[in-house]
Protein backbone atom coordinates (compact mmCIF):
# COMPACT_ATOMS: atom_id res chain seq x y z
CA UNK A 1 0.00 0.00 0.00
CA UNK A 2 1.31 3.45 -0.94
CA UNK A 3 2.12 5.89 1.70
CA UNK A 4 2.01 9.00 -0.91
CA UNK A 5 -0.54 11.22 -0.46
CA UNK A 6 -3.54 11.46 -3.58
CA UNK A 7 -5.66 14.08 -5.31
CA UNK A 8 -8.55 12.96 -3.53
CA UNK A 9 -7.14 13.25 0.04
CA UNK A 10 -6.01 16.58 -0.68
CA UNK A 11 -9.48 17.81 -1.26
CA UNK A 12 -11.16 15.82 0.99
CA UNK A 13 -9.14 17.67 3.92
CA UNK A 14 -9.44 20.91 2.03
CA UNK A 15 -12.96 20.61 2.02
CA UNK A 16 -13.24 19.76 5.53
CA UNK A 17 -11.42 23.04 6.13
CA UNK A 18 -13.68 25.04 3.51
CA UNK A 19 -10.65 25.87 1.74
CA UNK A 20 -9.23 25.70 -1.87
CA UNK A 21 -7.70 22.45 -3.03
CA UNK A 22 -4.77 24.95 -4.44
CA UNK A 23 -3.99 26.62 -0.93
CA UNK A 24 -3.72 23.36 1.56
CA UNK A 25 -1.44 22.13 -1.87
CA UNK A 26 0.78 25.10 -1.60
CA UNK A 27 1.15 24.96 2.33
CA UNK A 28 1.95 21.05 1.57
CA UNK A 29 4.69 22.34 -0.99
CA UNK A 30 6.42 24.63 0.78
CA UNK A 31 6.42 22.62 3.86
CA UNK A 32 7.75 19.54 2.66
CA UNK A 33 8.39 20.09 -0.77
CA UNK A 34 5.97 17.90 -1.69
CA UNK A 35 6.74 14.69 0.37
CA UNK A 36 6.04 13.36 3.68
CA UNK A 37 9.00 10.63 3.65
CA UNK A 38 12.84 10.51 3.27
CA UNK A 39 13.96 7.52 0.67
CA UNK A 40 14.69 4.99 3.37
CA UNK A 41 11.02 5.31 4.45
CA UNK A 42 11.47 7.60 7.52
CA UNK A 43 8.98 10.49 8.00
CA UNK A 44 10.58 14.10 7.03
CA UNK A 45 11.53 15.93 10.04
CA UNK A 46 13.42 18.64 11.32
CA UNK A 47 15.19 18.42 15.06
CA UNK A 48 14.75 21.70 16.61
CA UNK A 49 17.86 22.35 19.03
CA UNK A 50 16.41 25.21 21.21
CA UNK A 51 13.34 23.59 21.09
CA UNK A 52 14.60 20.73 22.75
CA UNK A 53 16.02 22.91 25.74
CA UNK A 54 12.66 24.14 25.52
CA UNK A 55 10.77 20.82 26.13
CA UNK A 56 13.62 19.48 28.56
CA UNK A 57 12.59 21.88 30.77
CA UNK A 58 8.60 21.54 30.31
CA UNK A 59 9.61 18.12 31.02
CA UNK A 60 11.27 18.48 34.24
CA UNK A 61 14.92 17.61 32.67
CA UNK A 62 16.39 21.14 34.12
CA UNK A 63 19.45 18.18 34.69
CA UNK A 64 19.78 16.86 31.50
CA UNK A 65 19.64 20.51 30.23
CA UNK A 66 22.83 21.34 32.09
CA UNK A 67 24.57 18.37 30.76
CA UNK A 68 23.52 18.54 27.18
CA UNK A 69 24.57 22.35 26.79
CA UNK A 70 27.93 21.70 28.11
CA UNK A 71 28.10 17.98 26.09
CA UNK A 72 25.81 17.94 23.09
CA UNK A 73 25.25 22.37 22.23
CA UNK A 74 24.10 20.84 19.15
CA UNK A 75 21.08 19.21 20.40
CA UNK A 76 20.22 21.42 23.65
CA UNK A 77 20.83 24.91 23.17
CA UNK A 78 19.19 28.39 23.14
CA UNK A 79 19.96 28.98 19.58
CA UNK A 80 18.32 28.33 16.77
CA UNK A 81 19.80 26.54 13.51
CA UNK A 82 22.61 24.43 13.09
CA UNK A 83 20.35 21.77 11.91
CA UNK A 84 22.81 20.17 9.35
CA UNK A 85 22.05 18.09 6.65
CA UNK A 86 18.47 16.83 6.09
CA UNK A 87 19.66 13.14 5.62
CA UNK A 88 21.37 13.48 9.11
CA UNK A 89 17.91 14.40 11.26
CA UNK A 90 17.06 11.04 12.54
CA UNK A 91 20.58 10.58 13.49
CA UNK A 92 20.07 13.96 15.48
CA UNK A 93 16.72 12.72 16.93
CA UNK A 94 18.33 9.43 17.94
CA UNK A 95 21.00 10.93 19.89
CA UNK A 96 18.72 13.19 21.73
CA UNK A 97 16.62 10.15 22.08
CA UNK A 98 19.46 8.79 24.41
CA UNK A 99 19.02 11.90 26.59
CA UNK A 100 15.34 11.95 26.95
CA UNK A 101 13.42 10.49 24.70
CA UNK A 102 9.78 12.15 24.86
CA UNK A 103 11.43 15.50 24.73
CA UNK A 104 13.35 14.77 21.62
CA UNK A 105 10.17 13.59 20.22
CA UNK A 106 8.82 16.65 21.05
CA UNK A 107 11.81 18.72 19.55
CA UNK A 108 11.19 17.69 15.62
CA UNK A 109 8.93 18.95 13.41
CA UNK A 110 7.10 15.60 11.48
CA UNK A 111 6.15 15.02 8.25
CA UNK A 112 4.30 16.99 5.49
CA UNK A 113 2.88 19.48 7.87
CA UNK A 114 6.62 19.94 9.59
CA UNK A 115 3.79 19.95 13.02
CA UNK A 116 6.11 20.26 15.95
CA UNK A 117 5.75 17.15 18.10
CA UNK A 118 5.00 18.92 21.11
CA UNK A 119 1.57 19.78 19.71
CA UNK A 120 0.64 16.05 19.46
CA UNK A 121 -2.02 16.73 22.91
CA UNK A 122 -3.30 20.24 21.56
CA UNK A 123 -3.88 17.90 18.23
CA UNK A 124 -6.20 15.86 19.96
CA UNK A 125 -3.92 12.83 19.81
CA UNK A 126 -4.18 10.54 22.87
CA UNK A 127 -0.57 10.41 23.55
CA UNK A 128 2.75 11.41 21.71
CA UNK A 129 3.42 8.17 20.69
CA UNK A 130 -0.50 8.13 18.91
CA UNK A 131 1.18 11.12 17.08
CA UNK A 132 4.52 9.68 16.14
CA UNK A 133 3.15 6.51 14.85
CA UNK A 134 0.45 8.95 13.01
CA UNK A 135 3.36 10.26 11.13
CA UNK A 136 5.29 6.99 10.36
CA UNK A 137 2.16 5.87 9.03
CA UNK A 138 1.46 7.58 5.87
CA UNK A 139 0.88 10.80 3.97
CA UNK A 140 -2.61 10.93 4.11
CA UNK A 141 -2.12 10.78 8.69
CA UNK A 142 0.38 13.29 8.21
CA UNK A 143 -1.82 15.93 6.21
CA UNK A 144 -5.16 15.30 8.89
CA UNK A 145 -2.28 16.27 12.13
CA UNK A 146 -1.35 19.28 9.59
CA UNK A 147 -4.97 20.16 8.82
CA UNK A 148 -5.83 19.60 12.89
CA UNK A 149 -3.11 22.57 13.39
CA UNK A 150 -4.52 24.94 11.34
CA UNK A 151 -8.22 24.27 12.48
CA UNK A 152 -6.66 24.80 16.02
CA UNK A 153 -4.99 28.22 15.56
CA UNK A 154 -7.88 29.11 13.63
CA UNK A 155 -5.93 29.75 10.66
CA UNK A 156 -8.83 28.76 7.75
CA UNK A 157 -9.84 32.10 7.44
CA UNK A 158 -6.15 33.46 6.18
CA UNK A 159 -5.81 30.19 4.35
CA UNK A 160 -9.70 30.92 2.78
CA UNK A 161 -8.78 34.56 1.75
CA UNK A 162 -5.35 33.90 0.61
CA UNK A 163 -4.01 36.05 3.30
CA UNK A 164 -0.57 34.91 3.02
CA UNK A 165 0.77 37.04 5.62
CA UNK A 166 -1.08 35.65 8.16
CA UNK A 167 -1.14 32.56 7.56
CA UNK A 168 2.52 32.42 7.64
CA UNK A 169 2.91 34.19 11.35
CA UNK A 170 -0.20 32.06 12.26
CA UNK A 171 1.24 28.64 10.87
CA UNK A 172 5.47 29.34 11.17
CA UNK A 173 5.27 32.18 14.56
CA UNK A 174 6.25 36.17 14.46
CA UNK A 175 9.70 35.00 12.35
CA UNK A 176 8.07 33.47 9.06
CA UNK A 177 9.26 37.10 7.13
CA UNK A 178 13.21 36.27 7.33
CA UNK A 179 12.42 33.33 5.25
CA UNK A 180 10.11 34.96 2.81
CA UNK A 181 7.40 32.16 3.87
CA UNK A 182 4.25 34.41 2.98
CA UNK A 183 5.78 34.77 -0.88
CA UNK A 184 7.31 31.31 -0.80
CA UNK A 185 3.42 30.32 -0.30
CA UNK A 186 1.80 32.66 -2.45
CA UNK A 187 4.00 31.72 -5.68
CA UNK A 188 3.25 27.99 -4.71
CA UNK A 189 -0.60 28.89 -4.55
CA UNK A 190 -0.11 30.25 -8.46
CA UNK A 191 1.98 27.18 -9.78
CA UNK A 192 -1.24 25.03 -7.51
CA UNK A 193 -3.70 26.55 -9.67
CA UNK A 194 -2.47 25.51 -13.18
Amino acid sequence: MSKKLTTAQIETQAKLLGIETAALRAVIDVECKGSGFNADNTPVILFERHVMRQRLIANGQAKTVDLMMVKRPDLCSKSTGGYGLYSAQHGRLNAASQYHRASALESASWGIGQVMGYHWKALGYSSLQAFINAMYKDESTQLEAMCRYIQVNGLMNALKNKDWKAFARGYNGIAYAKNSYDVKLANAYKKALN
